[in-house]
């Protein structure tokens, strides 16, 4: 049995194509190999001391206008995505590599406007015997992520509904 790269492994990952075999094609933006460090972990050790993590990543763009426009602003900016995962792992609370993993997934869906995700999040030589662990997780925008919930639009605007009157509350 021969060794595999953790590069290696996360290469094929995100060169991949999205899972589901009828989705629309897409363009894929990557970021391979970011690796910063960070608080994260169960144990006390983990959560005294910062570690490395490694990140790789692809957004599915369906059709990128940019390659049509050459322009930035029709694309994910990879550039713009290394500084949010920077101002991420310096300030999460997050123990768990698949939570952060997800809210990686979430930034890049909702705030870089991506149609598809893969987040490949791992702890470089976490043991000695080991290459590295991790997370791969994949996601697509889903209806709830879409739709700010009315209720929670309205407290958020700081409208809270009053609450109804009964014919025993008039008596």
């Amino acid at each position: 049995m021969s060794a595999i790269e953790p590069q290696a492994l996360t290469s094929s990952l995100l060169r991949a194509s999205p899972s589901e075999p009828d989705a629309e094609p897409l363009d894929l933006i990557f970021i391979e190999g970011f690796e910063h460090p960070t608080i994260i972990g169960i144990h006390a050790g983990e959560l005294a001391t910062p570690q490395t993590v490694r990140i790789d990543l692809a957004a599915g763009m369906p059709r990128c206008a940019a390659c049509h426009s050459d322009n930035i602003l029709d694309t994910i900016d990879y550039s713009a995505v290394r500084r949010v995962l920077q101002q991420l792992l310096l300030n999460h609370r997050w123990q768990l590599l698949e939570a952060l993993a997800e809210e990686i997934a979430r930034l890049l869906l909702q705030d870089f406007g991506a149609h598809w995700v893969r987040v490949a999040l791992a702890k470089p030589r976490k043991f000695p015997d080991v290459e590295a662990v991790g997370v791969v997780i994949e996601r697509r925008p889903n209806a709830a992520m879409q739709r700010p919930m009315p209720v929670l639009t309205l407290i958020g605007a700081g409208m809270v509904p009053s609450p109804t009157k009964t014919r025993s509350d008039e008596n």
